[in-house]
């Protein structure tokens, strides 16, 4: 079994062993779906019960045999699996009315052969009739999954019972003790969208908003280094998008590995730390072949995508040495040619269920399809929306780049205790802040407290609630 109390550590980056955790009996040899309490949904193997094929089945409780010992916590189940199981998306599909556009790579083909000849109308009337009866689909849970850290919670829970404890001190999130974090990605699709670049940028920056360009290195549109250099030039980031956008990135092993030279050849001369697969195609298994920094590749849930699944989390988490920054929002051609909706209505909400985990907001608006104007229009009442939130001291909007730089700091910052006061330590401290995390009940709130300062001075500054999660 994984190491629980480092998984904790590392969540959370407490200090300490937060629990002894201990797997009691012999798990079940086949993985499946089981609940721990009424409101958090695993896969993963179990011992007390057998896990179901389906999210819609009747589930076994795994909560109502954990033992909670003064010394260990006795549970029927390995917690890094089901963590690795969510992120990794290695769960059995929920609903098999619709199936994962990959496992047809005939059908894929011939779609990435005629789209370019298709007509918009033709497009969006295919894309509603494969992704009709999404909203059905159980788990992962639209408009935002938080099962990971409901997880999360749910062990750190177990943890302050066993060690009696109301509070544990940890290293907040997001830097200088921001409620929660949001990123802008422009994924660059066509000629038209790499052209309409200059004018995006215009108007992200009449909001004060720098944002990323994901850029596709061959056969899509021509990329000279004066484009790369103006996008650059301006404060933005650029990213490699893919390869070609075919849609055959992930077919099989050995053209991906093919395709992953290439990539990374791309990535030095595009000077980029991330990456994006096309139509968010993804195999969390290969990413050892990309030398990115990060990846932005997996959606929390990807009902409206071809590719189904998700990774269930509003948080960054490595992957290897990669750092995934997941696409938290529903993507701008899904909101307006599927749902058919110019409005930030699913967006709004989308975004207090992601700041109700005080995570990172992160949103795919490509240049290509807010050329029209009433798309334009509703991208504009994004950004101010988003500003406003910002305003009010409630998220810190970054680049990608900066979140990933931060998001490693914190990973190796380190909270100690000096006579009776914590303190942060680590390169980047002055920019971090000191939470608790308190329990009430069976539920973790957070409270936040001072600046650790530039040498990790105590924090000595008031209590300040962040709320319920």
């Amino acid at each position: 079994m994984g190491n629980v109390g480092q998984l904790l550590a590392d969540r959370f980056r407490c200090a300490g062993d937060v629990g002894d955790f201990v797997v009691s009996g012999d798990l079940s040899r086949d993985s499946g779906y089981f609940r721990l309490g009424s409101d958090v949904l695993c896969y993963g193997q179990c011992s007390s019960g057998v896990p179901a094929g389906h999210a819609t089945d009747s589930l076994h409780d795994a909560g109502g045999h954990v033992v909670i010992g003064e010394s260990t916590i006795d549970i029927p189940f390995d917690p890094a699996q089901v963590v690795d199981n969510l992120r990794s998306e290695r769960y059995r599909p929920t609903w098999a009315g619709i199936k994962t556009l990959p496992g047809s790579s005939i059908f894929r083909g011939m779609y990435y052969l005629v789209r370019p000849m298709l007509a918009v109308w033709a497009r969006k009337y295919l894309q509603r009739l494969y992704f009709r009866g999404w909203d059905k689909i159980p788990f992962p849970k639209a408009p935002v999954d938080t099962t990971v850290e409901k997880v999360f919670e749910r062990l750190l829970v177990y943890a302050m019972k066993s060690r009696k404890v109301e509070k544990v001190p940890f290293i907040w999130f997001w830097p200088h003790g921001s409620p929660s974090c949001t990123m802008i990605t422009h994924d660059v699709e066509t000629t038209a969208g790499r052209d309409f670049c200059s004018q995006l940028m215009d108007l992200n920056d009449s909001f004060g908003v720098k944002s990323s360009f994901q850029i596709v290195p061959e056969k899509r549109y021509a990329v000279s280094q004066s484009v790369l250099d103006s996008i650059r030039k301006r404060g933005f980031e650029i990213n490699v998008h893919d390869l070609n956008h075919d849609g055959r990135l992930i077919c099989n092993r050995e053209e991906f590995l093919r395709r992953a030279q290439r990539i990374n050849l791309y990535r030095r001369q595009f000077g980029a730390l991330g990456f994006r697969s096309a139509v968010m195609y993804r195999n969390i298994d290969w990413y050892d072949a990309l030398e990115f920094s990060y990846d932005m590749s997996i959606p929390n849930m990807a009902h409206l995508d071809p590719q189904q699944g998700g990774c269930c989390t509003v948080l960054p988490f490595f992957v290897g040495n990669i750092l995934e920054l997941p696409l938290t929002t529903t993507q701008d051609y899904s909101l307006f040619h599927i749902l058919d909706d110019y409005s930030i209505r699913l967006w709004k909400e989308q975004i207090a269920l992601i700041r109700q985990k005080h995570g990172l907001i992160s949103f795919i608006v490509h240049p290509d399809y807010v050329i029209d104007q009433a798309a334009r229009r509703v991208y504009a009442e994004l950004l101010h929306y988003l500003c406003a939130l910002r305003s009010k001291g409630q998220t810190w909007i970054a680049l990608p780049g900066e979140i990933a730089a931060w998001w490693r700091l914190r990973s190796e910052m380190k909270l100690i205790n000096v006579g009776g006061a914590w303190r942060i330590e680590g390169k980047g401290s002055e920019r971090a802040r000191i939470a608790y995390a308190v329990r009430v009940n069976d539920t973790i709130s957070y409270e936040l407290a001072g600046y650790a300062g530039e040498a990790g001075e105590p924090c000595g500054a008031p209590l300040e609630s962040l709320g319920r999660s």
